[in-house]
């Protein structure tokens, strides 16, 4: 879990707990693709694995998150950048590094409002 007062994951420059934290505990609902995008980042870097399971869509999220969502002592989340964002889209990359060794993922992903939550829907990988 992340302290409250240290730098979100997710890159914007807010705390912890003035950013992402507040989704993560129930506080507030995010208001765009690209906010449940950043939250759920955050959630994957500070072991907030709940949460990323509450926020994907019942129709696409598997029945078992793990191994996907297992806490990895080797994997460290390092960064965060927003390429693109439109209604329901957000383009990024996430950068990692595993046992020292520095990696990426670039993803378009795909969210739905349901009612008066955005959940994520799907992602294409590149």
């Amino acid at each position: 879990m992340a302290s409250l007062q240290q730098t979100c994951p997710c890159g914007s420059g807010a705390t912890y707990d003035a950013c992402c934290g507040r989704f993560h505990r129930g506080a507030a609902l995010p208001v765009s693709p690209e906010e449940l995008m950043r939250a759920r980042y955050a959630a994957y870097a500070v072991g907030e694995t709940d949460y990323v399971f509450r926020t994907w869509h019942p129709r696409t999220r598997p029945d078992d998150l793990s191994p996907d969502l297992s806490p990895d002592p080797d994997l460290e989340w390092t960064g965060l950048e927003i390429l693109d964002s439109g209604e329901d889209w957000v383009e990024f990359v996430a950068s990692w590094s595993r046992s020292g060794t520095p990696g990426s993922m670039h993803e378009r992903s795909r969210f739905e409002q349901r009612g008066k939550r955005w959940v994520y829907v799907d992602g294409e990988v590149s």
